[in-house]
């Protein structure tokens, strides 16, 4: 069975979400599969350490480290340590964390290096692929919001951090990162050049997905790769893309990397509605649309990775 080499993008549950369908592929497709994930988390647990401690936000490097762990029951149990958080309240200084979180920024202050960190945890956990950072610095997020102030629904403000524009109460209508021109992570551009498929989605577009086209060295590696591209689209809309429909999702793409072509657009049959405007603007990109239930059945809008994976396989494994 030939390997076929893929890297999916993103961060948090989506790309957790993903690389576990991906996970499913392994009956039928021989896949080496690389997570590049996004560094710009500032709350919760990654952004206490984060302000504490310098380094990378490590809470959706560690969703795609145990989405990818081994399945020995003691690298099960490990995954499941590292998701495991400390209970207390705010005068406890362990409360809230995950001790996963602590691991990785442990193994990075001790390795001097977020990639080599990232390696020996992964090897810990048995992991089925490599986790790597899409910058090997920080980033912030700040988005310009319409109707912050729902008494003045036509001022647009600036929102500056990445919790802070996911629950934004207005509609964003244009995202960045900053420093505007982070270094990119030299592993990941070498795997983006390698690869055979690159996945974008599911997830937070504007805090997950985007954020990797505003990388100048990882933008550039994703649209002069050889590797055919695949867009996953969300199930519902997120409370920082409310009021943008799913073909809105894909012109927002082409919006921050005009350069950017995309071969297959996957999203689900229910979850689209009239496919006829999705199609219309996966077609725009090059792309052609397909549709397949990839939802849970509980009616909750998350992805089922059995479901995904099946849907990934016919995709995946198709000549060129």
């Amino acid at each position: 069975m030939t390997v076929t080499k893929v890297v999916a993008f993103g961060g948090g549950h989506g790309l957790s979400a993903s690389l576990r369908a991906l996970r499913h592929c392994a009956g039928e497709l021989d896949l080496d599969i690389t997570a590049v994930v996004t560094v710009g988390d500032d709350g919760g647990s990654s952004g206490r350490l984060r302000a504490e401690r310098g380094g990378l936000p490590p809470g959706d490097l560690r969703q795609a480290l145990v989405a990818l762990a081994g399945d020995h029951p003691a690298t099960r149990r490990s995954a499941g340590l590292f998701q495991h958080r400390f209970a207390g309240d705010s005068r406890d200084g362990l409360a809230g964390h995950a001790v996963g979180n602590l691991v990785i920024c442990g193994l990075m202050e001790q390795l001097g290096d977020p990639v080599a960190a990232l390696e020996h945890a992964g090897a810990m956990l048995g992991a089925v692929g490599r986790v790597l950072p899409m910058s090997p610095q920080p980033v912030g997020i700040e988005a310009r919001v319409r109707g912050v102030d729902p008494a003045r629904p036509d001022e647009v403000r600036t929102v500056r951090g990445q919790h802070q524009v996911a629950v934004t109460a207005g509609t964003v209508e244009a995202v960045r990162i900053t420093p505007d021109a982070p270094v990119a992570c030299a592993e990941a551009v070498a795997a983006v050049g390698g690869a055979d498929w690159l996945i974008f989605g599911p997830g937070s577009w504007y805090t997950s997905v985007l954020p990797h086209l505003l990388v100048p060295g990882l933008a550039e590696a994703i649209v002069t790769s050889p590797a055919r591209r695949l867009v996953t689209l969300n199930l519902a809309a997120e409370q920082e893309t409310l009021g943008l429909s799913a073909a809105d999702h894909l012109a927002a793409l082409r919006g921050y990397l005009s350069r950017l072509t995309v071969d297959y657009v996957l999203a689900d049959s229910k979850a689209v509605g009239d496919p006829a405007p999705v199609g219309r603007a996966a077609e725009s990109l090059g792309a052609r649309l397909v549709l397949a239930p990839v939802a849970v059945d509980d009616g909750t809008p998350r992805h089922d990775p059995a479901a995904l994976g099946a849907a990934l396989v016919p995709v995946l494994g198709a000549d060129r």
